[in-house]
């Protein structure tokens, strides 16, 4: 195992760069639903990197236009539902992949609970929430909280989120609650909504909501919002690329591709 991989400009290979990720991530921690870690084999030398959400055709034809060397997303390939057979979709993606030698690596779970780089980690940065935290003992450690420096009312915290994040938030509950407490999980997290009210909480954030959230939130007296799958990702991914590109030397290239979901 290599010990020291502060090595800003030396040239990083792909065994390297796998297993420090591994390292970094705590890839061995997490019971996941799709490999975390190389997914597809490229070259391996690596120089260039370009990082983003979801491997889907999109970034892959950006990152080749930049001539990366490697992919760096939090939605990979292979989920555990997902048919086996490489056919289509999936055949296009992976063929593009390996025609121009290109790495991708997939960080899904240990991504999320990072506690630098990780998404839940670069939310509450980006949200401005103070004393964020993970709650121990729940959900592999991917569940938050922490304060408002002062609270404000539930219909003003939508705007805050929707202007921070771009993207219209939506909000379950009564907008005239004070909000000072907030939990969070980025992503398709909606059910952990009964985690945060078991605990007192007065709001909960996640990326999608399911039709059942609605009546979770108002039952419990917590308010919901939920502000984008897609929306709550894009900041642990680009957290790693750039924590990759200091610490190496390597080029990086974040590119989003927008998703409204």
């Amino acid at each position: 195992m290599k010990e020291d991989y502060d090595c800003l400009g030396v040239l990083m290979t792909r065994t390297e760069l796998s297993q420090y990720l591994a390292d970094y991530l705590q890839v061995a921690n997490f019971k996941d639903y799709a490999p975390n870690g190389l997914q597809v084999e490229g070259k391996q030398e690596i120089k260039t990197i370009v990082t983003g959400v979801t491997a889907c055709q999109a970034l892959i034809d950006e990152a080749i236009k930049l001539q990366a060397d490697a992919i760096l997303v939090h939605h990979g390939f292979f989920w555990k539902s997902e048919p086996e057979v490489i056919v289509g979709m999936k055949q296009k993606r992976i063929k593009a992949l390996l025609v121009n030698d290109i790495n991708l690596y997939g960080y899904h779970l240990p991504l999320d609970a990072h506690p630098d780089v990780g998404n839940n980690a670069q939310l509450g940065k980006v949200l401005g929430i103070d004393n964020a935290r993970v709650i121990e003992g729940q959900a592999q450690g991917l569940i938050w909280r922490g304060e408002l420096s002062v609270p404000v009312l539930a219909k003003e915290l939508t705007h805050a989120i929707s202007h921070t994040l771009s993207r219209e938030c939506l909000h379950l509950g009564d907008e005239s609650s004070l909000v000072e407490t907030i939990a969070w999980c980025t992503g398709g997290a909606q059910d952990y909504i009964d985690v945060a009210a078991s605990l007192g909480i007065d709001a909960f954030i996640s990326g999608e909501a399911s039709e059942r959230t609605y009546h979770c939130a108002v039952e419990q007296g917590i308010q919901y919002y939920g502000a984008g799958h897609h929306a709550t990702e894009l900041y642990g991914i680009q957290a790693l690329g750039r924590h990759l590109a200091t610490k190496f030397g390597l080029t990086h290239h974040f590119v989003d591709i927008s998703n409204p979901v």
